[in-house]
């Protein structure tokens, strides 16, 4: 089946919507009567929605997944094209990302992991176009250069930044990296300008850029950091752990186990297409209303609404002010991201930087079934004005890191996705600090989980899973603790000493977590 996201182009020209499994037909299923009470609703299914679904039905509780697209997947998504798998957000993994491998594992998907780069044909080097001037270096080389930059960038502390970030998955937990949290990624390139050449400090602006696809100004040194200290504190590790393994069947495959799972548990109900308009929290039961007229009400409501949009959704009550402000003013990260299938093998063992360009980095991914390359570009919010369906400027831009005869284009534009509105999360300056703990909050009956607010691998799949298991975790506590505490009402209401009104279940999970 087809989504209707996503764009292709070939020498037919531009059209819109890609094929993809995660497509779900008929878009609506209940197995309760629309009137019924959930015990949970899932709003969004991307992976920390799934997830979430996943334990809570497989825990026995009735699950509602509602979703505004026509796929499950969010921002992680593959559409299979010609018998080649294109992942259209994130896309890569690692065994070191705990939560995400954890998945691969109980799904038997070992085997299906593979790497993205081949040194070992064609043309294998990397091609620098930095300001209008054009080189080639080996890939050697080419670690060099990056890995000085980024060192240098990263080793505030002249331990790589590990009295800053000593506990990676806990980013704030020093008072440094408080005050780092202030700093923006070009304010730190003034730092250390000195200790670079011209062409190194310019690569390493294209290497930043490209990371967190926002500009120099507008990107919080600390999330740097905090990558930086995932990966092991070198710079070799960002490319091991951030870009170089990926799951051959795709990451939709993967979702869809998650999905099915939860289906098998017959608890599951699920209605896509459905955006959610509005969340009314009475305090004993939520109503949910969609833009397509429909309502449903649950005991708990787990929202993993991205944070760019999450001010969009009517709450009431009203979202404390920092949630507010967090999600208006957002994160950053606009990248740009175009896969490209380049006639022959010649390119698989290639890499490219153009800086500055409206795409900045390129990778070889792949060989497709007909034997051609497929490359993997990258951009940042340098140019308000460019978008990668203005083709002309997508081929220039592509164009400007090697030649090559391009057979065709496939992308998804996050930077206008409405459900959406961005790629993966990149903090402002400060905004760790001043609204991480209220993003992470609960509000009323309403728990909140997104990648978007990880504690670990926040931007990436791995960041979605955790949180996702999190908040289904704190729910299913909860709804254990009521049936305790329905056992209570029911005896002091026997005994005539106490009323049976209100939910007060989420006073006692502490008390109550042994039921899980």
């Amino acid at each position: 089946m087809s989504s209707r996201e996503g764009f292709r182009y070939t020498s037919s020209g531009l059209t819109t919507g890609l094929p993809c499994k995660g497509v779900i037909s008929p878009s609506i299923s209940l197995r309760l009567p629309q009137t019924a009470t959930y015990d949970v609703i899932v709003l969004g299914a991307g992976y920390a929605g799934l997830i979430a679904a996943r334990d809570l039905a497989t825990s026995g509780k009735t699950v509602l997944l509602i979703e505004a697209r026509d796929r499950i997947g969010g921002r992680a998504w593959t559409s299979e094209i010609d018998g080649y798998p294109y992942e259209l957000g994130g896309t890569w993994i690692h065994w070191n990302q705990p939560h995400v491998y954890r998945e691969i594992s109980r799904y038997g998907l070992q085997n299906q992991i593979e790497q993205s780069q081949d040194y070992s044909r064609g043309f294998n080097y990397c091609s620098l176009n930095i300001n209008n001037v054009s080189k080639k270096i080996d890939h050697t080389a080419e670690e060099i250069l990056f890995g000085k930059g980024v060192q240098i960038f990263c080793d505030v502390d002249g331990q790589l930044g590990k009295t800053v970030i000593p506990f990676p998955h806990n980013p704030l937990f020093t008072a440094s990296a408080r005050r780092y949290d202030q700093l923006s990624v070009g304010q730190r390139l003034r730092e250390i300008e000195s200790r670079l050449s011209n062409e190194e400090m310019l690569c390493l602006e294209a290497f930043l850029l490209h990371s967190g696809g926002g500009t120099l100004e507008n990107m919080g040194f600390l999330d740097i950091l905090r990558w930086w200290a995932l990966c092991g504190y070198k710079t070799d590790g960002i490319s091991e752990f951030g870009l170089s393994f990926k799951l051959k069947c795709g990451q939709t495959d993967l979702e869809l186990k998650i999905f099915e799972e939860a289906k098998g548990c017959e608890s599951l109900s699920y209605a896509f297409d459905s955006l959610v308009d509005a969340v009314d929290d009475n305090g004993r039961l939520v109503k949910v209303q969609t833009r397509n007229g429909l309502i449903f009400q649950a005991k708990r409501v787990i929202c993993t609404i991205p944070l760019n949009v999450l001010h969009s959704v009517a709450f009431s009550p009203q979202l404390p002010t920092a949630k507010v402000e967090a999600s208006t003013k957002g994160h950053v990260d606009k990248a740009t991201k175009v896969h490209v299938e380049a006639n022959g093998p010649d390119l698989r063992s290639w890499s490219g930087v153009a800086y500055p360009n409206q795409l900045l980095f390129a990778y070889g991914d792949g060989m497709t079934p007909s034997g051609n390359t497929h490359i993997v570009c990258f951009g940042a919010d340098l140019d308000v004005s460019f978008q990668p369906e203005d083709i002309e400027k997508t081929i220039g831009a592509v164009q400007r890191f090697h030649p090559m005869d391009i057979k065709q284009m496939v992308f998804h534009n996050w930077a206008k996705d409405e459900f959406a509105n961005g790629s993966w999360c990149m903090f402002r300056p400060g905004f760790s600090v001043k609204y991480l703990d209220a993003l992470r909050a609960r509000h009323g009956n309403v728990h909140f989980a997104s990648s978007d607010w990880a504690l670990g691998w926040r931007g990436f799949i791995d960041g979605a899973i955790e949180d996702g298991a999190r908040a289904a975790y704190l729910v299913r506590a909860e709804l254990n603790a009521a049936v305790l505490l329905q056992y209570f009402l029911s005896a002091f209401e026997l005994l005539g000493q106490f009323p049976r009104t209100g939910d007060y279940s989420w006073l006692f999970v502490n008390k109550c977590r042994m039921l899980d």
